[in-house]
């Protein structure tokens, strides 16, 4: 027999001795609670019982797929687990249990269900009827896992607060995870700089409030729409430590927009985030023909690609790599007043958690700023270089319409 030491956070002891019914981890930002989730999952729901049924949701299948999805597989193998996948309906088989990842963007898709265990990654995304339907089709534990971003949710209105359910609950914050970075430690810590209610939330995952939220008219949208899609722009966000961001811009009649996150990745250098970005738009490309899909992708690298201007090398590199790329229009005022009139939907899970908390400053007396926070803003600054330097500089190319992506 082979052991396999797996190193884990005091998340992982919490839940492994909790028998509670509903199971609440809030947490602040980089506390491990969803890494915790899947470990515990996988070592005490998979491999030490069998014939059970479990469930792994978030709202939107995109956001699953970048989330809970990848960090339970990549364990999976990592570690060496036999185990069998469905890839088309994301059916994992594992000693002889089951595991559905499912998005719960159609009620419908619950109507049937029955499990055993079910863990709600961004429970906040989710309402409380999907909670409701879950709850009434699960006969173990539910597991929900959030960063804490308003106090009036019904997680803590409905489930916690109203004393109906039997709730155990976990609070957590990096300090809870002797595995982070210390530069992540280090942008966690300084919030306390930054903003009182982004202090409270993401660095010790208390309740919050936001106020003078940015964006507050978008809609949350599991793929692109089918039509009326006019014209596309990419905009492009500079990281390394903080995340690359690569958003997709979708326009719509009257110049309304929906964003589409692409790529929001930490630890990219220049030449593999290129290399990303052209895996992702050659992977969106439908069309079985290999000369006609390389056509297809050349058009797309000959849209209008917008970058932050603090790194003209990284834009002279992806230009150099056969992008149609150009120094945003980086004005933040006038970008967020015209993106806050146009922006109706985003689809990604990184953009859509980074709206919900995109909000103005506020000073020590509690007087509002023009200026957004800067904190968890890579995916809205990516999103905002897409639209607003087409909207200052193009004019109508409704023309490059290619009806090639899924």
């Amino acid at each position: 027999m082979i052991t396999k030491k797996i190193q884990v956070t005091r998340i992982y002891d919490w839940l492994e001795q909790s028998k509670a019914r509903i199971n609440v981890l809030r947490g602040g930002t980089g506390s491990s609670k969803s890494y915790s989730l899947s470990q515990f999952f996988i070592l005490n729901k998979l491999l030490s019982q069998q014939n059970k049924t479990i469930v792994i949701a978030r709202k939107t299948m995109p956001a699953l797929k970048k989330t809970a999805f990848k960090e339970t597989m990549d364990l999976i193998k990592a570690w060496g687990i036999p185990h069998n996948l469905n890839k088309t309906d994301l059916e994992l088989s594992l000693n002889n249990n089951t595991c559905y990842f499912m998005s719960v963007d159609d009620p419908d898709k619950i109507a049937s269900l029955q499990t055993d265990d079910v863990w709600l990654e961004e429970a906040v995304d989710f309402t409380f009827e999907d909670f409701h339907q879950f709850n009434m089709r699960c006969n173990g534990q539910i597991y929900l896992s959030f960063n804490p971003v308003d106090a009036l949710c019904y997680i803590k209105t409905k489930i916690i607060d109203s004393g109906n359910y039997e709730v155990a609950e976990d609070v957590s914050t990096y300090r809870d995870n002797p595995f982070l970075p210390e530069v992540r430690c280090n942008q966690i810590i300084n919030l306390i700089n930054v903003d009182d209610n982004y202090y409270k939330v993401y660095n010790q995952g208390a309740w919050g409030v936001f106020k003078n939220i940015i964006y507050d008219k978008w809609k949350l949208y599991s793929e692109p729409p089918k039509e009326g899609i006019k014209n596309i722009s990419y905009g492009i966000d500079w990281g390394y430590e903080s995340p690359c961001a690569l958003i997709r811009v979708y326009w719509l009649d009257g110049n309304k927009v929906i964003w589409q996150e692409l790529i929001h990745q930490s630890h990219l250098t220049i030449p593999a985030f290129i290399e990303e970005a052209k895996r992702v738009l050659l992977d969106d490309i439908v069309e079985e023909d290999a000369k006609k899909k390389e056509l297809l992708f050349k058009q797309e690298l000959d849209r209008e690609f917008y970058a932050g201007t603090d790194e003209p090398s990284s834009i002279q590199d992806f230009y150099n790599a056969g992008f149609n790329i150009h120094r945003a229009v980086t004005d933040v005022r006038d970008g967020i007043n015209f993106c806050k009139s146009h922006l109706i939907g985003l689809i990604g899970s990184n953009i859509v958690k980074e709206a919900q908390g995109y909000k103005r400053m506020e000073d020590k007396d509690g007087n509002v700023k023009e200026e957004p926070v800067k904190f968890n803003d890579h995916g809205m600054d990516g999103g905002r270089y897409g639209t607003f330097s087409i909207a200052k500089y193009q004019t109508d190319e409704s023309s490059n319409l290619s009806f090639s992506l899924r």
